[in-house]
């Protein structure tokens, strides 16, 4: 008698760094990728914000290429390999938006100052995209896409034609809520693992 084949199932991934591959060896990259995340943003969305004299814009340009760039492509790129199709494309899809920031800031691109409304804007739609997706994960990651999705509406008008700074300045107030829940959860999941219990809700 022929065998009927058991269909497989795909694991749906809970939050990012979720192992979908059962026989995984590699460790979670979600934290490490939030924080690289987190970190850089804080220090650019300072500057926009106004706070401590603009002076984080220095720091984010070198944080943007190994930290907020090549770091999280990396995270990315082991979320591919524990078959995180969210969190792969979230984490390589940003890590190439620090490096492409990086890029465009150190290398004088013509024009590049110019389109920022509309690369704000085009990461804003994959932003918003992540989001959708990110509503059945859990709240904090809900509200990290969600904010991050706000930050680049405002970040796209404010650099918009001639400009408006009030909505940047707007733009890097939510750019620090984005970066301030991207390292809560980073750190809620370092936390609640090294202690094996849930420590931080």
């Amino acid at each position: 008698m022929t065998r009927l084949a058991r269909a497989k199932v795909p694991a749906e991934p809970t939050m990012l760094g979720a192992q979908a591959m059962a026989n995984s060896n590699i460790a979670n990259p979600a934290p490490l990728g939030l924080a690289a995340f987190g970190v850089t943003t804080i220090l650019l969305s300072s500057a926009n914000a106004g706070l401590w004299g603009a002076v984080g814009a220095g720091a984010a340009v070198p944080t943007a290429l190994f930290y907020g760039g090549l770091t999280q492509l990396l995270a990315g790129m082991w979320e591919f390999m524990r078959g995180s199709t969210f969190g792969a494309t979230a984490f390589s899809s940003f890590g190439a938006f620090w490096l492409t920031v990086w890029y465009g800031l150190t290398h004088g691109m013509p024009g590049f100052g110019a389109g920022l409304g509309v690369f704000f804007m085009c990461f804003g739609l994959a932003t918003f995209v992540l989001w959708i997706a990110a509503i059945k994960i859990d709240i904090h990651h809900n509200l990290l896409f969600l904010a991050l999705a706000v930050t680049f509406a405002f970040l796209s008008y404010g650099n918009w034609g001639q400009g408006h700074h009030s909505a940047v300045k707007v733009g890097g107030w939510t750019g620090l809520l984005t970066a301030v829940i991207a390292l809560y959860i980073a750190a809620k999941t370092i936390i609640n693992e090294a202690w094996d219990k849930t420590v931080l809700p």
